[in-house]
């Protein structure tokens, strides 16, 4: 039970979750009723809004959005955003405290130098000789600490590397869809943010594109299939986009391309290029050899506004898509 609910209050909201989940024709499964549930019970602003844009934007929800809402309210990263932090700051703390070791005994060893340099100039050979090996010790004690904090850098080396490793982990999760491995919306929000930040009059065009009946195939060929053949098309974009651009996954059956400096002109080649690329591919069951059905994709493009916000970007590039889309239903 959540918020502590009595029995009573939980099995009410159980019963709205799933009658819910009924009215958006979704399978009740673990992640569609855990956010379900937070909806019923509206104790998040921000899932609760994002439910309510959709319905508002006349567009079905599906499973990839309630994952994705899953993702990014429900699911529990805090635990391991917390060790991460910890580890850094350890980390850290660690290294400062070398670099200041560091510069206490060299500036140690300085001073033994100033001291005992002028008893040098003496006439006198034992103080001469007393001089130098109080010299020889000093020198010998900063050698001694200066080769342990190589040891300790060494060491601080090791431990940034492992933490950057899990920190690649932690992006990859956060920022790549785990079925096609394109960028997700998070992902495509952070990368126009740091664009406009640069160049506030930056030109970025953009490219939204749409598998035609995508639905209808998944009901008659399965998720699985679905997937495999996401991950295909999802490879064909993502050929046609060079390292300035940015392929994103932004819906069950929709990807956006994004590409910084282009116009729309050239953004119509391209699209045009990946609509027939995506043509071309022919999908085969490797269980049964069965050749699935050829799948088609519509497009639009467009070019960011100035002071346009992205959502408004986007959502008028797909008006540009509803007057192109297929009638005829294949499936």
């Amino acid at each position: 039970m959540k918020y502590h609910d009595s029995i009573k209050q939980a099995n009410k909201t159980l019963t709205l979750a799933v009658t819910q989940l009924n009215q958006w024709r979704l399978p009740v499964n673990p992640i569609n009723y855990a956010v379900s549930y937070e909806y019923c019970k509206n104790k998040k602003p921000t899932l609760t809004a994002s439910i309510k844009r959709m319905l508002l934007s006349g567009k079905d929800i599906d499973d990839f959005f309630m994952e994705q809402l899953y993702k990014e309210h429900l699911l529990e990263q805090s635990k391991f955003r917390d060790e991460i932090l910890t580890d850094l700051s350890q980390l850290f703390t660690q290294v400062n405290s070398n670099c200041q070791q560091s510069a206490s005994s060299a500036q140690s060893f300085i001073e033994q130098l100033d001291n005992n340099i002028p008893a040098l100039m003496s006439d006198k050979k034992s103080d001469i000789k007393a001089v130098i090996s109080k010299l020889h010790r000093a020198s010998a004690t900063f050698k001694t600490q200066q080769e342990q904090l190589v040891e300790q850098l060494q060491l601080a080396q090791l431990q940034t590397k492992a933490l950057e490793e899990e920190l690649d982990e932690v992006r990859q999760e956060i920022y790549l869809d785990p079925v096609t491995g394109l960028y997700n919306k998070k992902a495509m929000s952070k990368h126009v943010e740091a664009w406009l930040s640069e160049d506030s009059e930056k030109g970025i065009a953009a490219i939204v594109l749409n598998i035609d009946h995508f639905n209808q195939f998944n009901e008659r060929f399965g998720v699985l299939i679905g997937d495999v053949i996401l991950s295909k098309i999802a490879k064909k974009v993502a050929s046609y986009v060079d390292e300035s651009g940015l392929p994103v996954r932004s819906a069950n059956d929709e990807f956006i391309v994004l590409l910084p400096d282009i116009d729309q002109s050239i953004a119509n080649e391209i699209a045009e290029k990946i609509k027939q690329g995506v043509e071309k591919i022919r999908f085969v069951s490797i269980q049964s050899g069965v050749r699935l059905p050829k799948m088609s994709i519509s497009c639009g493009t467009s070019e960011i506004k100035p002071k346009e916000s992205l959502n408004h970007f986007i959502n008028r590039t797909r008006k540009v898509i509803q007057s192109k889309k297929k009638v005829n239903n294949p499936f």
